[in-house]
């Protein structure tokens, strides 16, 4: 199962140098800590799977407001073993908006990021700042289908502009990602509207 999960890292192709750069610090650390990169045991560094949704349009992303970080975020989580990262991230959105019926817009993994988290309080014990090597998939979603908070996890869930992914609702690196994510998915949305 680690060498499915090894190879899907690798099959990645990155758009960019920067793409490139985290590909490789990911894909390198992975075959560094094999028995522990898909664990949050792993302090330092470790695996994390997320979904980002749009409608059919393509003009609205499902977001959850982040208790933990106070802000608007995509859904996903941590590996937590589970060397089925899109099965990882597909569940961790169901669990966090409550939506079902989740249309996978490609085979394989979107985007890989090296993330950074701050040191927080977390169930009441800290947690060091960390980095998560995370593995991003593209997702279609009904807007009119039910969503629903997870208690703990948000506070509200929504579908916002995918317009809004600048400056003023979001930090650089969120602009950053999303906006990437955004573009990638109206492209792929364009291809199967036109077949």
């Amino acid at each position: 199962m680690k060498a499915d999960f090894l190879s899907a890292l690798a099959a990645y192709i990155p758009q960019d140098a920067r793409e490139a750069e985290e590909k490789d610090v990911i894909l390198s650390y992975a075959r560094q800590f094999p028995d522990t990169v898909l664990l949050r045991e792993n302090r330092v560094a470790h695996i994390t799977s997320s979904a980002f949704i749009v409608n059919e349009a393509g003009d609205k992303m499902l977001m959850a407001h982040h208790a933990q970080r106070g802000v608007w975020a995509w859904a996903g989580g941590h590996a937590d073993g589970d060397a089925d990262l899109m099965g990882v991230a597909r569940k961790e959105a169901e669990e966090e908006t409550g939506i079902f019926g989740l249309r996978s817009l490609m085979p394989g993994i979107a985007s890989l990021d090296v993330l950074h988290v701050h040191g927080h309080i977390k169930h009441g014990r800290w947690v060091n700042a960390h980095l998560h090597l995370s593995a991003a998939y593209l997702f279609v979603a009904d807007e009119t289908a039910q969503l629903c908070v997870c208690p703990g996890e948000n506070l509200a869930v929504g579908w916002l502009p995918v317009a809004e992914i600048d400056a003023a609702h979001f930090d650089a690196d969120d602009v950053y990602l999303y906006g990437k994510l955004a573009a990638r998915a109206r492209a792929l949305l364009g291809c199967i509207t036109k077949r």
